[in-house]
């Protein structure tokens, strides 16, 4: 279920921000749903300049959740004053995967005989910013972890160059 809740803005911001959530089910099928969300989300906004980057670093994160975790994730973009964007993903697999756990002066390049990692690699790369951190069991007995990234005007510039 799609679900949009405008939020009003802080003393400090200028024009509103919004959010959209999804629930994705524990399914090989999540990544593409969260990206074809995501192109409608961006074009309805009018920030297809985004897009190609954001449906990049969403579908990496939204793997990683399906990879690493046995149960639902939840998949969250928030729009950010100025025109950025904001992609979350939580699942109920509390450990935070390198370089998430460490930080922005953590990130290395991913071996070549490595299984795995390239696509959290991408993701710090691209990203404006980019973290994650555990949380605690809700009501309900969920925990988790939630990682996130933010992209805005310079994601944007970053594709047009890698392209």
């Amino acid at each position: 279920m799609v679900t949009v809740s405008p939020s009003l803005p802080s003393e400090c911001e200028t024009e509103p921000t919004w959010a959209y959530a999804l629930q994705l089910p524990h399914d090989p099928r999540a990544a593409r749903i969260a990206r074809v969300t995501l192109r409608a989300v961006l074009a309805g906004h009018g920030m297809r300049q985004l897009i190609d980057t954001a449906e990049l670093l969403a579908s990496e994160l939204v793997t990683n959740a399906y990879r690493h975790s046995t149960g639902p994730a939840a998949f969250r973009l928030r729009g950010l004053p100025g025109g950025g964007l904001r992609v979350s993903v939580w699942d109920a697999n509390p450990h935070i995967p390198p370089p998430f756990d460490k930080g922005p002066g953590s990130v290395r390049p991913v071996s070549l005989e490595a299984d795995g990692g390239r696509g959290l690699f991408l993701v710090c790369h691209y990203a404006d910013a980019w973290g994650g951190y555990p949380l605690g069991d809700d009501l309900l007995g969920r925990g988790g972890k939630l990682l996130w990234c933010e992209l805005g005007a310079s994601a944007a510039d970053h594709a047009r160059a890698a392209a």
